[in-house]
């Protein structure tokens, strides 16, 4: 410190000053990209599919200009998405090249708890990562495969929902001991219809 420093000084200088603001923020950034990264799968966050999305579901730039589900360039990284605070919150972009699926079990959760027909389907399902929709009695369950085209399965109470392609789905709250890694799920459509 300078001789003639105030005694309560904690910088010499401004730009000493400054110096620490950034390493602070960096950090700070950093401790925000590991707790983000703890809760939603590498195989997410390293594409750039992301976009937010509005209060009736629609896909937004971050921006806040409307997405496209098939237009490559409408879509930001995670980190980017996850920062902007248009909308709601943000969403991932499925495309068929990628190999991913989802399936959305609809008002699956009542009272914080799986209904039995929910808890079939995913007992019989190999572990994957799963969260929960934005009502909070939704779920998705994220694999690795192919749908030839989206499906929509229903069976009295029962609503399923299978895509891969030109969907953007809502990443919700990672259900507490889930992988952080999709499973394998061959031929989804047909095994999600066999089980429905």
């Amino acid at each position: 410190m300078p001789l003639l420093a105030r005694a309560d000084a904690r910088y010499c200088s401004s730009a000493c000053r400054q110096a620490s603001y950034r390493i602070r923020r960096v950090q700070h950034q950093a401790r925000v990209d590991a707790e983000r990264s703890a809760h939603v799968p590498t195989e997410l966050t390293s594409q750039a599919r992301w976009v937010r999305y509005n209060g009736r579901k629609v896909p937004l730039r971050v921006d806040g200009r409307y997405a496209s589900v098939t237009d490559p360039s409408s879509w930001s990284d995670f980190a980017t998405a996850a920062d902007a605070e248009m909308g709601e919150g943000t969403g991932f972009v499925l495309t068929a090249g990628d190999r991913m699926v989802v399936v959305d079990l609809d008002h699956a959760v009542e009272m914080g708890r799986l209904l039995p027909w929910a808890q079939r389907i995913v007992d019989a399902l190999p572990p994957t990562y799963m969260e929960r929709g934005r009502s909070g009695t939704g779920l998705h369950l994220w694999f690795r495969g192919e749908v030839p085209a989206g499906r929509r399965i229903r069976s009295g109470q029962v609503a399923v929902e299978v895509y891969s392609d030109r969907r953007f789905i809502i990443v919700g709250d990672r259900v507490s001991g889930t992988p952080l890694e999709l499973a394998e799920l061959p031929d989804a459509a047909g095994v999600i219809a066999s089980l429905v």
